[in-house]
């Protein structure tokens, strides 16, 4: 779909309905049409409803991938580790009693401590006042048999306290892998059908859900395309009924996640397809992995002027909340300060309007042409077998592309102050035998990136500035 759509043509797509399935014209749908409460008319959280269950679900889902973290140099503890446990349970409190009921998990989160401590924060309340998602997480080749995959299943049910999952989704089908005899590279296709079909593991799922041990089955997708396109044709055939998909969803991502990482395919056309299969859409990364709410002072200051009220973040929270076929937009709210503003920002939604749509798509032409790495700090590069810091590399280099620090010409009369704040910054942050110059290209970490990041070649480009900076400036 042209990125330069008219307003026009908005105006077109809305009259038409969502039965018309244009992309584009979905995000502008009334939310009414599947809330509960009327927008939250009264102040309270905006609740959507799950067609397949009846579920009055949250528009805020809380995602338990960031947990907040005990004190730098406090004892861990022997069952949740480097985690703040009583943090955690005010925060699932606070975000109990404002409405916020769909808790999102996986057994790989937080060191694979996440569904121990989201168990343990949830279990001091009714187990039918909220909703629990985790994932069966096999993304080690040594798990793909059905046994292994079984085995995580049964130990999220222990770990969470729980006899059923609300929401099970297969996690991050598409993502490439390595075949577990030769050691060759796979596409994301053949992983997605190794992982999940061939092994027998959904049609174990479904079993599973017939006898109430999972009450909503669904997927989360990243990376390839036909990964996508092959489980809603199972779907479509009737094979497998997915009462839910992931998906990234944001500003950025709704027109220019092709242009971003080349194989990613644009968010228009994700819910679109979702969409018009009736299927309720689960959103992550509303804030790719915090970049919206931390755009440099030009666009920060264009988006204040329009309304300075407004958040930066809660731009991108309602974008992704307009569209009326999604279900809850997870946050991964470390600190209580993002759960509150969060809490505000769905309290009720104020849907994006036709005007704010546009003006937010002129905003992402603008992120989009600084050309940062598309890094969330997922973690999922991570541990680099060399020690690097792979997440803490790329958000330095993002950094300091926000903030107008990745000098060019040593001519220029900001030369010095900007390479001082590159190479002083870069030590700072990452320590040196953490850097992007000690990776060989061994290409452990690409499969595993959601973004589909070529990971070692933006290592080496990064390097080769810095570098450059190093060489060409004199001392600092």
């Amino acid at each position: 779909m042209n990125k330069a759509i008219s307003r026009r043509n908005f105006i077109k797509y809305l009259a038409g309905g969502t039965a018309a399935i244009a992309p584009g014209a979905a995000i502008l749908s009334s939310c009414n049409t599947s809330s509960s409460k009327g927008e939250g008319a009264d102040g309270s959280m905006t609740m959507r409803i799950n067609p397949n269950t009846g579920d009055s679900v949250s528009l805020l889902g809380y995602g338990m991938m960031r947990l907040p973290m005990l004190p730098e140099g406090t004892e861990e503890d022997p069952l949740t580790g480097p985690f703040d446990q009583e943090m955690i349970n005010q925060q699932v409190d606070y975000a109990l009693a404002h409405g916020v009921n769909y808790f999102d998990t996986s057994p790989v989160y937080c060191r694979g401590l996440s569904e121990r401590c989201t168990g343990i924060a949830l279990k001091r309340h009714p187990r039918n006042s909220y909703f629990i998602a985790t994932k069966l997480s096999n993304f080690d080749n040594k798990l793909w048999s059905l046994e292994a995959s079984q085995q995580m299943f049964e130990n999220s049910l222990k770990e969470l306290q729980t006899d059923y999952i609300d929401y099970l989704l297969l996690h991050s089908t598409g993502g490439g892998g390595r075949d577990p005899e030769t050691g060759e590279g796979l596409s994301g296709l053949d992983v997605c059908q190794r992982r999940f079909i061939d092994n027998g593991l959904t049609d174990w799922l479904v079993e599973q859900k017939a006898a109430g041990r999972i009450r909503n089955l669904g997927f989360s997708w990243h990376g390839d395309y036909r990964a996508f396109e092959l489980l809603l044709k199972l779907h479509d055939e009737g094979r497998f009924h997915w009462d839910f998909v992931q998906i990234e969803l944001n500003y950025l991502d709704w027109f220019y996640a092709n242009e971003i990482n080349g194989s990613n395919v644009d968010a228009v056309t994700l819910y679109g397809e979702l969409e018009k299969r009736g299927i309720p859409a689960v959103i992550m990364e509303p804030l790719l992995g915090g970049r919206l709410a931390k755009v440099n002072d030009d666009i920060a200051a264009e988006l204040k002027q329009r309304d300075p009220e407004a958040t930066i973040a809660s731009w991108a929270f309602r974008f992704a909340g307009t569209p009326a076929g999604v279900l809850t937009v997870l946050s991964g709210m470390t600190f209580m300060e993002h759960l509150e503003e969060n809490v505000r920002t769905y309290s009720p939604l104020h849907p994006i309007s036709e005007e704010d749509h546009e003006f937010l798509m002129h905003i992402a032409e603008e992120i989009y042409g600084q050309k940062e790495v598309p890094c969330t700090a997922c973690q999922y590069c991570m541990p680099c077998p060399y020690g690097l810091d792979i997440p803490a590399i790329f958000a330095h280099y993002n950094k300091c592309i926000r903030e107008g620090n990745t000098p060019q010409s040593a001519g220029s009369p900001t030369y010095r102050k900007q390479r001082r704040a590159f190479l002083v910054g870069y030590d700072r942050s990452v320590p040196r035998l953490r850097q992007a110059s000690h990776c060989i290209a061994c290409g452990q970490c690409s499969p595993h990136c959601p973004q589909q990041i070529d990971i070692p070649s933006e290592l080496h480009t990064i390097d080769e500035y810095a570098e450059k900076l190093r060489r060409e400036g004199g001392p600092l």
